[in-house]
């Protein structure tokens, strides 16, 4: 059994993800209209991001590649690691889950 010591709630990351993006776009010296316009994405939804945190993955995916920062998304669900010898060597990778 794996225990989370994460406090946050999900609109806690979500809100702190809208923040750091809003920073990172104000480094860049970007309007919200400017980093609409780099991304593809309404102003009204890069604004309710920004105010909110609530965005679809498409629209966040767009606004990290518009902002360089596509490659933290390749540690977003890393593999879990193995815990043993035995895992490496008696388990398959699973390929679905169990319904429930």
């Amino acid at each position: 059994m794996e225990i989370s010591l994460n406090l946050q709630s999900p609109r806690e990351v979500a809100t702190g993800i809208a923040e750091r993006a809003k920073r990172r776009r104000l480094d860049a010296n970007l309007t919200q209209d400017g980093l609409a316009a780099r991304a593809q994405v309404s102003l009204g939804t890069l604004k309710a991001f920004e105010r909110t945190g609530k965005s679809s993955v498409e629209f966040l995916i767009a606004i990290a590649f518009a902002l360089g920062a596509e490659q933290e998304f390749e540690n977003l669900f890393p593999p879990r690691p193995y815990k043993s010898i035995e895992d490496v060597v008696a388990k398959p990778p699973r390929l679905r889950g169990r319904r429930k």
